[in-house]
């Protein structure tokens, strides 16, 4: 798999102490700095949107036996393509637009984190629904932990749930708070969501980036003294 700039390799037990001793962080900010994000290269991120907006509304529409083969074999490697983005903005490397498509590098494991994921999700909600809405919580950095973790899809899956139960409460609070920006671009004959959807997803990643960073700092820099 390709290496990225600064995420090299995750130290198991920096994070292990990580989730033992917790952490905060500040919702506002999130969306802030992923605004900020956006406002660097709005065409690049607005249009990768339009793209996989445009491809789900094909299957929907046009072949709706098959729309379920989006949400497990596109969606993944797609939307993170979002956090690979960005993630080259916050190193302060210039994006293109191939670079939304990189994800596809990291298919079966993104494949296999989500479908997995999802079937656990759905499988919490027929149970009680709370179990459900716990599961797609907690798994919300589960495709980071592919990209910038180097984990396989269940060690992945564990670890995303592990490290956001810590403040499971204040993601949760996060999720509706992206929900209804979406819903609000949604109603906006669906052109808010090429702005609202970059946006969740960059706030996702700052998030992630913020809270791990200490996790990968010392690991890349013994991979440099090395």
């Amino acid at each position: 798999m390709p290496t990225l700039s600064v995420f090299e390799q995750m130290n198991h037990q920096k994070l292990d102490q990580l989730i033992e001793r917790g952490y905060d962080f500040d919702i506002r900010e999130a969306f802030e700095h992923a605004w900020a994000m956006f406002r660097k290269y709005p065409a690049y991120c607005a249009g990768f949107s339009f793209f996989i907006i445009s491809v789900q509304l094909l299957f929907v529409l046009y072949i709706p036996d098959y729309a379920l083969l989006f949400g497990v074999f596109l969606a993944g490697p797609l939307t993170a393509g979002y956090f690979l983005a960005a993630n080259k903005i916050t190193q302060g490397h210039l994006l293109i637009n191939s670079d939304f498509f990189k994800g596809f590098q990291y298919y079966v494991p993104l494949v296999l984190v989500n479908l997995v994921g999802q079937v656990l999700t759905a499988l919490g909600f027929f149970a009680l629904v709370v179990p459900g809405i716990y599961l797609l919580v907690a798994y919300m950095f589960s495709s980071l932990m592919v990209l910038f973790g180097g984990f396989e899809f269940w060690p992945a899956l564990e670890y995303s749930r592990k490290l956001i139960q810590v403040q499971w409460f204040k993601f949760f609070l996060f999720g509706v708070v992206a929900v209804v920006v979406n819903i609000a671009g949604a109603m906006l004959f669906l052109v808010g969501l090429a702005i609202t959807m970059p946006v969740t997803y960059f706030a996702i990643y700052y998030l992630f980036e913020q809270i791990t960073r200490d996790v990968f700092v010392e690991d890349v820099e013994e991979v440099e003294a090395g």
